[in-house]
């Protein structure tokens, strides 16, 4: 025996399902915007870092590198300060609005021509919203070689 079923009586409303499917897409849209937010000021604070290590890998003195030997060719000798002023010095003359807190974690060298550098900064989504924290600490780490060519 076959069951009739009788479309007069569906009754119910389609808001619910409306409302749901749109804060299912608002919340959709925030995490896309907040994903490509944070992937956008990574890569931007690591082009800060490549700038730092570079600026910090030309931050030797001239004056105290070795003369060359007889078939060997000089080479430029970074120290720890000159590697911290170098960096410091760039990014105190960077001007970046979206990055909150811009700072130098460490700038050091290991080899004497080798500049290793690592910023820190504060990411922050572009909308707040009850899903997405409010933001969270970035860090990027550069590291440049000093070589005279020529």
């Amino acid at each position: 025996m076959r069951r009739q079923i009788d479309f007069q009586q569906d009754d119910g409303s389609i808001l619910p399902l409306i409302i749901g499917g749109c804060a299912l897409a608002l919340a959709l849209i925030l995490g896309v915007s907040s994903a490509t937010s944070l992937y956008v000021e990574r890569k931007r604070l690591l082009t800060i870092a490549d700038g730092a290590a570079l600026v910090a890998a030309q931050a030797f003195d001239l004056a105290l590198t070795p003369k060359p030997g007889l078939g060997s060719a000089a080479t430029p000798q970074l120290s720890p300060t000159s590697v911290t002023l170098g960096a410091k010095k760039y990014l105190s003359s960077l001007t970046v609005s979206s990055l909150h807190g811009v700072s130098l974690v460490q700038a050091t060298t290991s080899d004497s021509r080798t500049a290793l550098v690592r910023v820190r900064a504060q990411w922050q989504p572009p909308v707040l919203s009850y899903f997405f924290p409010s933001g969270f600490p970035l860090e990027a780490e550069s590291s440049a070689r000093s070589v005279f060519t020529g």
